[in-house]
């Protein structure tokens, strides 16, 4: 069933996480303003794909809502480990005489989680509808 609600949810969610990276640069830096991308770091890169191909497994596993369920927390878990690396990295930035620009690539993640929340609450609704039909048999 890949013509539920939140198979579009994880499907904006992977595409938020596996090809927006490439076009939404993270942050310019200061003393030649040139952008820096997901790809100038190894475990951005490998975070990254990770969640996306998480993400991508949970789309094609629509016959185990419990499986896809997890699969969308622990997107999430990794989500917020990536927005980590994130803040750690703009807050670390001490001494700086001029103000770096951050850029959107910085918030994918957490678009990404919002997403995922509202593909779990929609798979969290299939099973209680599941259940309650089974109840009635």
């Amino acid at each position: 069933m890949l013509q539920r609600i939140q198979t579009l949810y994880m499907l904006i969610s992977c595409i938020l996480t596996a090809a927006l990276p490439f076009i939404f640069f993270l942050w310019k830096e200061v003393g030649n303003a040139t952008p820096v991308y997901f790809t100038s770091s190894l475990i951005y890169m490998l975070l990254f794909g990770f969640i996306s191909l998480i993400t991508l497994i949970s789309i094609f596993s629509f016959k185990k809502r419990q499986t896809q369920f997890v699969l969308n927390r622990l997107s999430i878990i990794f989500n917020f480990i990536l927005l980590g690396f994130f803040v750690y990295r703009t807050l670390s930035l001490s001494g700086e005489t001029e103000v770096s620009e951050k850029g959107i690539g910085m918030i994918l993640p957490a678009i990404s989680i919002v997403f995922l929340v509202l593909a779990n609450r929609a798979i969290k609704k299939d099973e209680d509808l599941v259940k309650s039909v089974d109840r009635l048999r």
